[in-house]
Order: C-alpha cells, then structure tokens, then sequence
C-alpha cells in the first residue's frame, strides 16, 4: 500500500491509535477519482460517492467499517439499452499497526487511506449481468430489435423442418383444424 498524506479518502486517526475503545464517525461526499469497474456497467469518474465511516481503536490496529452509496452507470446486458441505479455496498476491515508481518491495509503515519477499501467495495458490488428490468426479453435474434418495442407486432417462431409438416393440421391461430373423420358406431 502506497503512503500518502493526502487525499479525500486519507483520515487522520491520530487520536485514537493505541487508544482501544476510542470510536470516530465521518461522513464523506467524494467524486470518483476514475471509472470504476471493467465490466458493461461501472461507477463513472467524477460520480458521486457518499460515504459513511466509523473508525474504531482496538489493539490490533483501527477497525474501519462503514457503506458507500453511489450509482452505476452503463446498459442493459439483455438489450443493450442505457441504463442507471443505486448501488450501495457494506465494507469491514481492520487496518494493522505496523509490525513485523506486512498486512494488506495498514495505520501509516496515524493515517488510514480508504480508497483501495471503498473502490474494491463497491466494484464486487457491481451487478455482473445488468438488467433494464427484471423481465427484459432482450433483442430479437433475426431482426436484432428491441422485443419490448416490437412486442405489438407478432412474429411468427421459425418453424423447425422437422416438424413443418404437422403445421398443415393447424390453422393460422394454432387451434387444430377438424380434420379426423367422424367415427361411425358399429353395433
């Protein structure tokens, strides 16, 4: 982990190092630094990252515990429509006194640096397949058009080969067509 002074994610936590009990609360708006995620949806750079954060002592370092609210921007996976929501994300972690072992997050300078805790947070947040609507039909496969806006057109499923010939014992609507003789009773 990098050490920097600085920064609207560094938090000076001088008052309450080795003090284990002692408890600091904060509130923070920040912009995102830089685009967050990879995927079809991310957190854009400058959106905006509400952040609460409780900072506690405990002997082994500063417990660091709070949530992010932000909103994801990008398209739909189904039919590639723009999208946008809320996400918000829970975050835990203890950052360590310096010591012997070297830890993933440490207390530097009487410090503690958010930024890799929020962005790691909030990207595993982020959904993996996203959807405009739960029940999104996504896009026609032989047009490539929205369904949802061409649901008033009906299109006709292409017919597997294998059975184009039972299509002739329907009529247009589906309904079976009366083509079986009428049975006579013998006595």
């Amino acid at each position: 982990m990098r050490s920097r002074l600085s920064g609207p994610f560094v938090l000076p936590v001088r008052d309450i190092v080795r003090k284990p009990g002692e408890m600091r609360e904060h509130s923070l708006s920040i912009p995102a630094p830089e685009r967050w995620g990879e995927g079809i949806v991310a957190v854009p750079a400058g959106g905006e990252l509400e952040v609460d954060v409780r900072l506690e002592s405990v002997h082994e370092g500063i417990l660091v515990s709070g949530t992010v609210d932000t909103r994801y921007e990008g398209e739909c996976g189904r039919c590639l429509r723009e999208i946008a929501a809320p996400v918000e994300v829970e975050f835990q972690e203890l950052f360590e006194y310096p010591g012997q072992e070297t830890a993933d997050f440490e207390v530097q300078d009487d410090h503690v640096d958010l930024e890799t805790l929020v962005r790691d947070a909030t990207v595993l947040a982020l959904p993996f397949q996203p959807v405009c609507q739960p029940d999104c039909p996504g896009l026609d496969p032989v047009t490539g058009e929205r369904l949802t806006e061409s649901a008033g057109a009906e299109q006709q499923a292409p017919i597997d080969p294998r059975w184009a010939a039972l299509h002739e014992f329907t009529d247009q609507d589906g309904s079976a067509r009366d083509r079986v003789a009428p049975s006579t009773e013998e006595s």
